[in-house]
């Protein structure tokens, strides 16, 4: 069972984080999107879906893990965009 202060440090870190997608071009090999991952989990974020038709994924994650994936690979640039709700009417 957690203690009450890593449960609060948990939800903190949660807080601090924004929804985000990211997405990259066709070509683009596994392994770059499994880093991109990888630096959201490890900067304290959360991977929320992995899409299958498209080359990405969302998460909730901190300034600091975008700028990680912003600066990982120089050849497959991803697209990174806040995940905002969309309804019609």
């Amino acid at each position: 069972m957690k203690s009450l202060p890593t449960l609060f440090l948990g939800c903190l870190s949660l807080s601090l984080a924004d929804p985000i997608v990211v997405t990259y071009p066709e070509d683009t090999p596994p392994s770059v999107l499994e880093d991109a991952m990888k630096s959201v989990i490890s900067e304290g974020g959360l991977i929320t879906h992995k899409f299958e038709l498209i080359n990405g994924f969302s998460a909730d994650a901190s300034e600091s893990a975008v700028r990680q994936i912003s600066a990982q690979s120089a050849k497959y640039n991803p697209t990174i965009e806040k995940d905002i709700s969309v309804s019609i009417q």
